[in-house]
């Protein structure tokens, strides 16, 4: 579904898209942000989760760790390195909350989960359910910042077999989900490559997921 450059569309109650929120030059700056988190010492890597596969995508948590074969959040990255999460960027935390005010919500985020999307990047319908009890009881929102080409994202329902409604989030947009939509179904089905904006000089994705555990 397509929706109008700098509008804000609520897709379903509580799930909003912020279509080009983010201006080119602070998709910019974001993004060289991303690459040097990419490449530091402790960097992105390509997450196993439970039974030994290979996540179709590159991910580095700040803030707080999420590990793909436990399904909980830990200040280590214990299921790959070892080491420390790296610290959540307080313009980046403020960032999470001036979008999640644009729509009515409010969130402290204490993670961001950076993902990086080649061509074949790929994320499966799943519901983001690890954080508190309290934080997912109170609908406390997901913010989701997309960076690069655009991703074909889904979204479904509560149920896993609910009816999935295909986006096309472009760099710039911010997808918000939080109150009745909090755990919706979600993924992203494919890449579309050579979309980015030229002046980003970007083949592939960055998404950064804030969440407040």
């Amino acid at each position: 579904m397509l929706f109008p450059r700098h509008s804000i569309d609520e897709i379903a109650s509580g799930a909003f898209l912020l279509a080009g929120w983010l201006t080119i030059d602070e998709q910019r700056q974001l993004v060289d942000r991303c690459r040097a988190l990419q490449s530091a010492e402790a960097g992105m890597y390509r997450p196993t989760v439970r039974g030994g596969g290979k996540m179709r995508l590159d991910m580095l948590c700040l803030g707080r760790h999420w590990n793909a074969l436990t399904y909980r959040y830990e200040d280590t990255r214990a299921d790959f390195d070892g080491r420390p999460a790296p610290p959540l960027p307080d313009d980046w935390r403020a960032l999470a909350a001036r979008a999640a005010a644009a729509v009515g919500f409010a969130i402290d985020a204490d993670v961001c989960i950076v993902n990086y999307y080649g061509d074949d990047g790929r994320l499966g319908l799943h519901q983001d359910k690890d954080e508190r009890p309290e934080t997912l009881a109170a609908g406390i929102p997901v913010v989701s910042v997309s960076l690069g080409d655009t991703a074909r994202f889904q979204l479904g329902g509560l149920k896993r077999r609910d009816p999935i409604e295909t986006l096309g989030l472009e760099s710039g947009d911010v997808f918000v989900f939080g109150g009745p939509a909090r755990l919706r179904y979600h993924g992203v089905a494919r890449i579309l490559p050579g979309t980015a904006p030229a002046s980003l000089a970007l083949s592939g994705r960055f998404n950064l997921t804030f969440r407040q555990y």
